[in-house]
């Protein structure tokens, strides 16, 4: 959360902090400096909890610089059912994340090696999976096929879009039937899970990855822990559906920090791609 701008009297007078100088930690209440925040990868120095990021911090991050070149970027979602206001979210939402879905893809490399890349975005309306998404993942996931590269889905999402109804949740099966015959041909799918990842996407293709790989904190799973305690009548273990729980009992291989992960990456691929252009960063 970022912390207004705020003002306090002293003898000389008052003084005035700019807005979003400070960063509040949601999880341990850390204050803390942007500029510092910033240099740590919008993580917290006290707790590391990951700090939620745009699609194009992972583009930066994980990328060698300049090589990313996006596909199907006009690609628009239609409100097929007039669901009532479903316009002026989309409008809204395209404006306040300057894309046109909540994920974007295409081809860049990392350490030199070509890589199939997707990433979600929550601030389009909470990375939820419509039509378009659905499409744009089976897309990217036909185009690693055809390649023959290695495919990287970086997920966030609170599941399938409600204003689609069924047209979303049928990219379920969509894209895992397409993963399947990615699977047939031996192509590696490495899928990141970042906070949260929820619902259909995590039922489907965000859970299908050769490798999974978390990032720390992360809450994952089909629905939330308050439903599923109303659901049960009993209260979950401490630490439920975070990264970490998911990892001891098995359901992801890694939780990797986010200033590790493009290494972490580049030692995975370099067990399976052979370096032919390297481009040093």
């Amino acid at each position: 959360m970022w912390l207004k701008k705020k003002s306090f009297a002293q003898k000389e007078g008052k003084v005035e902090f700019p807005e979003g100088l400070w960063v509040k930690c949601e999880i341990c209440g850390e204050i803390i400096y942007r500029k510092e925040f910033e240099k740590n990868i919008w993580t917290c120095p006290k707790c590391n909890f990951h700090f939620r990021i745009s699609h194009k911090n992972y583009v930066d991050l994980l990328l060698d610089e300049g090589t990313f070149v996006e596909s199907d970027r006009d690609i628009e979602p239609k409100d097929v059912l007039d669901f009532p206001k479903y316009k002026d979210k989309l409008k809204s939402s395209q404006h306040k994340a300057k894309i046109t879905e909540a994920i974007i893809y295409g081809e860049g490399l990392i350490d030199g090696r070509p890589v199939i890349f997707a990433v979600m975005e929550w601030d389009f309306i909470g990375g939820s999976m419509g039509s378009v998404v659905g499409e744009k993942v089976a897309r990217a996931i036909r185009l690693a096929y055809k390649r023959e590269v290695p495919l990287i889905i970086i997920s966030t999402s609170g599941g399938a879009r409600m204003q689609e109804g069924i047209l979303s949740l049928m990219q379920m099966a969509k894209t895992s039937a397409e993963l399947a015959l990615l699977d047939k041909k031996k192509i590696l799918y490495i899928s990141i899970l970042t906070n949260p990842t929820y619902a259909g996407v995590m039922a489907s293709y965000a859970s299908l990855g050769d490798i999974i790989i978390a990032e720390p904190g992360a809450l994952l799973g089909f629905t939330g822990p308050r439903v599923i305690e109303q659901t049960i009548g009993e209260k979950l273990p401490e630490g439920f559906q975070r990264s970490e729980f998911f990892l001891k009992h098995g359901l992801v291989d890694m939780v990797v920090s986010r200033k590790d992960l493009r290494t972490t990456l580049i030692k995975i691929l370099s067990l399976v791609v052979p370096n032919k252009n390297r481009k040093n960063r």
